[in-house]
């Protein structure tokens, strides 16, 4: 556990990626397997099931450092994290070293808590308390909450792992793709030169897409290139593989059990086969993304679900065919042999000129797509982020002028400024909330909206104040839907701060009605 925590201020301290690989790689190298098997688990963003409520660790953790209940909620309130404000106020024990590791830990003490009652967890979280420093406590309160988050990407991980074991990051990546268990077994078969990729359902790392952050003609030859739409789906890997059907998604959830009609399509492919491409909602014509989200969390769907928001998938790439890995074949290539399968595939594009494709992409959200897609023809298909490879030409966000009428303070490093916002529109002559956001602007800017929040406070529900409603802000969006869990009746997809508008007062702002004018035809009643 000691050696971890190490390993967690490491990274945590560094903003340098080859440092970070060295100390990650340095610490596989040295942990034991099962270690090992753990930490690539959590740095890869895994979690498991939080096996206390926050507010019994709360009232424990309160308890054992001898604070009352109220202080223990404005320190709380002050630090914004619950791992961090029980490790601050827990007595320090410098001298107390446990020589248990992290899967010790893990096993025998954080697992088990999800079967003790209140009296037996109070007691096993007290001891290892007692057993921890406090940079060792502050990592295990993480994992005990499950908010254990470092700087790290999936790929820097694949990177370490090889530079500790001396396979190539493709291999590594392959092997970490999908729902990878944690296990002293599963650690050996991951660094073993000699092992085979054994389960039928592994799925390959995704390549994906950098934003395309020049004018397209930069890119030269039109003719060099595949031109799709991006569709606002859910980007996913089919794989048939010994008479069996598996479908994953990029985050490596496996979506078999809920999407059935999936598998139905693709139960008659030939072993040995996957296909790359994008999961949506279609009846007659793609669906908004708010409809395949009723299907994501939904095992086994009943058959109104299905009725009503069937799913299918847009191929649009090859990644074995007959039990061969042709990810370094050509994208015509793989494109070639993709189309000899019978599939619904993503329309390929026969633009003119750059001038046309530009066209093209504005016509994407009648289509309820989010831009174009721009795939080099000779590439192989990469892991990860590979920059010239694929581009993502998006359209520009929506964007609305809308008034900041509530604020909580944020989290973390912000937990002591109010950055989580909620912000109105007009309705004739009332303001209605329409999108929260806490993200797109400078550190300066949100010092002096944190300031104006508190001197322009009207009234306080909980932890949420209501401002006086004078600060405009430009809100940009991706997309935008009818719900009828909103007071506007709408639903926008990642709300952000694009800009201050210091130039408008509330008065300025716009109105419910002309956000509802942005609502692609498809959908508008």
């Amino acid at each position: 556990m000691r050696r971890f925590a190490e390993l967690y201020f490491a990274i945590d301290g560094s903003t340098k990626t080859n440092d970070k690989v060295a100390a990650l790689s340095k610490y596989l190298r040295e942990a034991p397997p099962a270690d090992a098997a753990w930490a690539v688990f959590f740095l890869r963003g895994g979690k498991l099931p939080a096996p206390v409520p926050s507010r019994l660790l709360a009232e424990m953790a309160a308890e054992s450092a001898d604070v009352p209940p109220w202080l223990f909620a404005e320190c709380y309130e002050a630090v914004g994290d619950l791992a961090e404000t029980a490790s601050l106020l827990l007595a320090a024990s410098p001298d107390r070293r446990t020589e248990e590791t992290l899967d010790q830990f893990i096993t025998a003490r954080l697992i088990p808590l999800r079967s003790m009652d209140k009296t037996e967890q109070r007691k096993f979280l007290i001891e290892s308390w007692s057993l921890l420093s406090a940079k060792e406590r502050f990592v295990w309160n993480k994992l005990i909450t499950g908010s254990f988050r470092v700087g790290v990407s999936e790929g820097l991980v694949a990177k370490a792992v090889a530079a500790a074991t001396g396979l190539a990051v493709n291999v590594v990546a392959h092997r970490l793709a999908g729902a990878w268990r944690p296990s002293a077994v599963a650690w050996e078969a991951l660094a073993n030169k000699d092992a085979t990729d054994a389960h039928p359902g592994q799925p390959y790392p995704f390549s994906l897409a950098h934003p395309l952050d020049s004018e397209p003609q930069a890119l030269g030859n039109l003719d060099d290139w595949v031109i799709e739409y991006k569709w606002d789906g859910i980007r996913a890997q089919v794989i048939k593989r010994q008479g069996e059907v598996f479908l994953w998604s990029r985050g490596g959830e496996r979506l078999t059990d809920s999407f059935p009609e999936i598998v139905a399509q693709f139960a008659a492919l030939p072993d040995g086969t996957v296909i790359d491409g994008e999961l949506i909602a279609w009846k007659d014509a793609v669906l908004p993304f708010a409809d395949l989200q009723h299907r994501i969390a939904r095992k086994n769907p009943g058959k109104k679900l299905l009725d009503s928001t069937p799913a299918r998938i847009f191929a649009f790439d090859l990644l074995e065919w007959q039990g061969q890995d042709v990810r370094s074949h050509n994208l015509d290539r793989r494109r070639e042999l993709l189309h000899a399968l019978p599939l619904h595939f993503s329309p390929v594009l026969q633009p003119k000129d750059w001038e046309h494709a530009a066209e093209l992409r504005l016509g994407a959200r009648d289509l309820l797509a989010e831009g174009l897609m721009l795939k080099r023809r000779n590439s192989p298909y990469g892991v990860g982020r590979e920059r010239g490879v694929w581009w993502k030409w998006k359209l520009q966000p929506y964007s609305v002028d809308a008034v900041l009428v509530n604020a909580q303070r944020g989290s973390g490093r912000r937990a002591s400024l109010f950055t989580d916002y909620t912000f109105a529109l007009w309705d004739n002559d009332k303001l209605v909330p329409f999108a929260k956001a806490y993200s797109g602007l400078t550190d300066g800017e949100i010092r002096d909206v944190d300031a104006f929040i508190r001197h322009n406070t009207l009234e306080k529900f909980g932890p949420v104040c209501a401002v006086k409603p004078e600060l405009v802000f430009e809100i940009a969006f991706e997309g935008i839907q009818r719900s009828n869990r909103h007071k506007s009746g709408i639903a926008v997809r990642f709300p952000r701060m694009a800009r201050w508008r210091t130039d408008k007062s509330a008065a300025d702002a716009d109105t419910i009605d002309s956000v509802k004018a942005l609502l692609p035809e498809t959908i508008k009643p």
